[in-house]
């Protein structure tokens, strides 16, 4: 027997229980993994909750890392014993053990640990997909990162910074305003006591920016538009604000013929080779040291109650881990 979070009915953190469960052989096309490390991410709050529904009950949790110890039928890429990492569907990574689809997994370089890459692959292949493929970044841009301190924003502001951007970002304190500027952020707005609208169009001379990426959702979106320029993409791939109201689409229109995409990591990782590629990107400039993974918080994996309390209340910064005991 191995110990799993399930989720028997959706609510609050309090419906986060340790269990003991059952692990199946894997099967056709499946590998078996024992897991070392455990990504914590704002979409598991939303599969918690229910707004993003998951048949019940079930065991959250999409980014992972462990050692493979058995393989299925037809899988010729991995071996006993490989080191390996996940941030997909299906549900299932807060376990100790759990059987994974092989195509979904990729390989981990000896130059990236295990909570290296648990701690990045769901955060950093977002990023890498916003900055490379949704809106491509060049040097001289000037791009606005709302929650430039959280998980995915600190390493985008670090992979954009790379690219030779100049990044407007917003945060909810001082001391998280210090961490975006210590990890790449140029302009950081204290959006809870700044007008950021203002703060852009002051920091582009009323030029606006050419992309916002945007996860807060509904507290930032309408704002966000306003800071773009003319033909300028809004990116909007997270809700932790709340899901954005209804609006007329002709207000893109009228402000400045504006182009407005909704993301999501799995559309664009739905492809092994797309999902293969960028997973060697984001391994590259970590592995350079052009991008660093902050683990600023761990917990067990038996405590990830307490983790989903801290991550709602904004208590965490970077990146977070469940671990296995």
């Amino acid at each position: 027997m191995t110990h799993a979070i399930r989720v028997h009915a959706t609510g609050g953190p309090e419906v986060l229980t340790w269990e003991e469960v059952q692990v199946p052989s894997p099967a056709r096309g499946e590998v078996l993994l024992r897991q070392t490390a455990i990504g914590l991410n704002f979409i598991d709050v939303y599969h918690r909750t229910g707004l993003y529904p998951a048949p019940l009950p079930f065991v959250p949790g999409l980014e992972g890392a462990g050692v493979v110890e058995a393989i299925g039928e037809d899988v010729a890429e991995f071996q006993l014993g490989d080191r390996v990492a996940y941030a997909n569907p299906p549900l299932g990574a807060y376990a100790e053990r759990r059987v994974m689809p092989a195509d979904r997994l990729v390989r981990i370089p000896d130059s990236i640990t295990d909570r290296q890459a648990a701690a990045m692959m769901l955060q950093g292949m977002t990023a890498q997909y916003l900055l490379r493929r949704t809106y491509p970044v060049r040097a001289g841009d000037t791009v606005l990162i709302h929650a430039a301190a959280g998980g995915v924003g600190l390493l985008a502001c670090q992979w954009a910074k790379h690219l030779g951007a100049t990044i407007i970002g917003t945060v909810g304190s001082e001391d998280k305003a210090e961490l975006a500027r210590r990890h790449g952020c140029d302009h950081a707005i204290l959006y809870k006591t700044e007008d950021f609208v203002a703060q852009v169009r002051e920091i582009t001379n009323g030029a606006g920016v050419p992309v916002v990426y945007d996860s807060v959702g509904r507290d930032t979106f309408l704002k966000s538009l306003d800071c773009l320029s003319p033909l300028g993409m809004m990116v909007s791939f997270g809700q932790s604000s709340g899901k954005v109201e209804p609006f007329d689409t002709g207000l893109l229109g009228a402000k400045g013929s504006l182009f407005l995409t909704r993301p999501s990591l799995m559309t664009y990782t739905a492809k092994r080779a797309d999902l293969v590629a960028g997973a060697a990107e984001l391994f590259e400039v970590v592995a350079t040291g052009a991008v660093k993974v902050e683990i600023n918080q761990t917990y067990p994996l038996s405590e990830a109650a307490k983790a989903h309390r801290d991550l709602e209340a904004r208590r965490t910064t970077g990146s977070t881990l469940l671990l296995p005991s």
